[in-house]
């Protein structure tokens, strides 16, 4: 509840960075930032598993390839009550794991083929759920509203941008001048990527627990996430950068420094492995 909490104040400060910024514009300056925005994010977000599947590299896995994985994820997802997702390999050696779709009942899960080697039956099941517990979440949809409200906050500080290039916002006619308008087309932008790469960062720790409590055992979630890190800085991947944030651990490599910390995509390992080491136990 904390994180989802959390979730709702950073989309609610996303909501307040978008009508800010298209105040500058008047009354329908938000609302067109918003339009553009939703159009394409709305597509993104309709075929959102086919576009991971393919950034990622992902072909179908039948059930005959691996029978231990796919009992593993049916049983989960019965658990659950969630429909059955389609299984997808990844051609890596590098160990990871994501899910997508637009809903429950148009879920993949995507595992590569190093982390079939490289966890144990245990770590594994602790990976797959989380993987659903994404699905379960729905935070493919909460992560394209947030998609949707930046992109519309980035066109309108562009906007901005060409206005002040161009003489617009004359403090005599009651705006905010050439300087606030390029003053906020710059800020407006990085402060809500800030916010989005939060949102997503609580959506990890929130499925991190829920896949915790589904598998009854955060310890084997815990341990797999050391040995998925390991490997994101072992094994490099071959990866759109875009799909980056959908996998268990960023497969684009290992910690950042600590100054780049606010545009992580994901709560640093150490945070989630503390987190599920506290939960051992409770559920």
């Amino acid at each position: 509840m904390k994180n989802n909490a959390k979730t709702l104040i950073l989309l609610a400060s996303l909501s307040g960075f978008l009508v800010v910024l298209g105040s500058l514009f008047g009354r329908g300056g938000a609302a067109i930032g918003l339009v553009l925005a939703a159009v394409m994010n709305i597509g993104s977000y309709w075929f959102s598993a086919k576009i991971a599947l393919k950034m990622s590299g992902a072909r179908p896995l039948s059930r005959a390839e691996a029978p231990e994985l796919y009992a593993m994820v049916e049983r989960l997802a019965g658990q659950s009550d969630l429909p059955m997702p389609t299984l997808h390999i990844i051609p890596s050696e590098q160990p990871n794991a994501f899910a997508t779709g637009r809903n429950p009942a148009h879920a993949a899960v995507a595992v590569t083929e190093g982390i079939l080697k490289t966890l144990t039956p245990a770590e594994l099941e602790g990976v797959l759920a989380h993987e659903l517990a994404h699905v379960q979440n729905r935070d493919i949809l909460t992560t394209s509203v947030a998609a949707t409200i930046a992109g519309s906050i980035s066109f309108l500080a562009t906007m901005a941008r060409w206005g002040a290039m161009f003489g617009g916002g004359d403090d005599d006619d009651g705006g905010p001048g050439i300087v606030g308008l390029l003053v906020a087309s710059i800020v407006a932008p990085i402060a809500a990527l800030i916010v989005q790469m939060a949102i997503s960062r609580s959506r990890e720790l929130a499925a991190d627990r829920r896949g915790a409590e589904m598998s009854h055992h955060p310890e084997n979630l815990a341990s797999a996430l050391k040995r998925i890190e390991a490997g994101t800085h072992r094994v490099p991947m071959r990866v759109n950068p875009s799909a980056s944030p959908l996998f268990i651990v960023n497969p684009l490599g290992g910690a950042l420094k600590r100054g780049a910390r606010l545009f992580m995509t994901h709560p640093s390992t150490e945070e989630r492995v503390r987190r599920l080491e506290e939960m051992v136990g409770k559920v």
